[in-house]
């Protein structure tokens, strides 16, 4: 026989843990000491295993309690249940990820203004997706419907996605200074401009109508493209004339 403390040390489950599963009828100890401690034998090893075994898989601990009490459950039926169940939490997961990088790319573009970015979090949250989906497909033909897959989103943990973010919060809190002109603006309009030529080159078309779609704040929320403050797009806009305009001089004769 084997004590309750011993089986903790072995198998990683509390001590805690292996009294609610005899409290509840899902692993009974075998005996008790003249103490009142519990005492399991080899057998219930085993059960414990197929128990740890099966929490592993989702499987929650009344769905174990019923299988390990019924030598005839059905294993196809109950795994595809398991497997659909499993599948639609992933897909629960995900979108609660999505959520949650979308928040956390807002607080970088509002420069840690976290009531702000949490509003505009819950007015993206809020929109009607079939409105979004069929002003998208309104908007943009199939060729730039492509394209629109590799804009850089609020939710994306990708790398292009991540830089977007960061250099328009980096924008941001330059704004407040008022100079387009100055060095570090300027930088930061070269590297956006950079990034839209690895990902986006040739497509001037297409480049100049997102543009003109995020300027427009009721096709950006048709989009359902980040809230950026229109004076932020001003700003932006106006420091990428003023860059333009430099290379212009640059390569006049």
């Amino acid at each position: 026989m084997i004590p309750i403390q011993k089986v903790a040390k072995q198998t990683g489950v509390t001590v805690r843990t292996l009294r609610y599963y005899d409290q509840i009828g899902l692993l009974a100890a075998s005996s008790k000491t003249e103490g009142g401690h519990r005492l399991y034998t080899e057998e219930d090893l085993r059960k414990l295993q197929q128990i740890q075994f099966f929490k592993g898989i989702g499987y929650s601990l009344k769905d174990i309690k019923e299988i390990l009490a019924d030598p005839k459950w059905n294993w196809s039926t109950s795994l595809k249940a398991q497997l659909a169940f499993i599948m639609e939490e992933q897909a629960r997961l995900r979108l609660i990820e999505q959520g949650l990088r979308e928040l956390l790319g807002g607080l970088v573009v509002e420069g840690g203004e976290d009531v702000l970015a949490i509003q505009k979090f819950i007015q993206l949250a809020s929109q009607d997706r079939k409105r979004r989906y069929s002003f998208k497909e309104s908007l943009f033909d199939d060729k730039e419907l492509e394209l629109l897959q590799k804009v850089p989103h609020m939710r994306g943990d990708d790398p292009d996605s991540l830089e977007w973010i960061a250099l328009i919060g980096q924008l941001k809190q330059q704004m407040k200074r008022g100079d387009v002109s100055s060095p570090k603006v300027q930088s930061i309009i070269r590297r956006m401009l950079e990034k839209q030529e690895e990902n986006f080159s040739g497509e001037e078309e297409f480049i100049q109508k997102l543009w003109d779609v995020r300027m427009s704040s009721s096709q950006s929320e048709d989009l359902g493209l980040y809230p950026i403050d229109r004076e932020v797009l001003e700003f932006m806009e106006q420091a990428y004339e003023f860059y333009m305009s430099l290379q212009s001089e640059r390569l006049a004769p």
